[in-house]
């Protein structure tokens, strides 16, 4: 008994060091909020309509030229201070292309998307993703700005890609 009171100090200091140690890690890293379908506020519609207000982005893992079925679609808003970036995030440079995408990320990825908030880890909003598969890392790369990871692309089961 005596012995395992000499270690319980030096045990909960060593558990409490790792959790802060997590806690500090995770200050970097945004997240993603989704939005429920039947909230009538934001949907991906309202996101089409309104397009003029975002700097539009898709994912695409292909670095070739032009569009293919996109993994994900990224709504960077205008007229705010905070900003979004990443690589291979190819422009959406006007409205009838992103309607089209956005009807065409479920042929990618087999599965339907959802619209999620972009949050910092302050709670702070950056924007909006629509996507449908995998996990994604948000990480901050400055004061007001947000770094997206590539998409993450499911496996081929047959599935349709240009």
């Amino acid at each position: 008994m005596e012995i395992m009171k000499k270690y319980i100090f030096p045990s909960v200091f060593f558990i409490a060091l790792i959790i802060s140690g997590c806690v500090s890690w995770q200050k970097n890293y945004g997240k993603l909020k989704i939005i429920p379908k039947d909230q009538n506020e934001i949907t991906i519609q309202n996101l089409i309509e309104k397009w003029d207000d975002y700097h539009i982005y898709s994912s695409d893992q292909y670095a070739g030229p032009g569009f293919r079925s996109p993994l994900g679609i990224m709504f960077d808003q205008k007229n705010n201070d905070t900003t979004l970036v990443g690589d291979r995030w190819k422009k959406v440079s006007d409205q009838n292309t992103l309607a089209e995408m956005t009807e065409r990320i479920s042929l990618n990825t087999h599965f339907e998307p959802w619209l999620n908030e972009i949050l910092g880890p302050d709670g702070r909003f950056y924007g909006y993703l629509y996507y449908s598969y995998g996990v994604v890392t948000l990480k901050m790369v400055g004061d007001k700005k947000m770094y997206i990871f590539n998409l993450e692309e499911p496996p081929n089961e047959g599935g349709y890609h240009e």
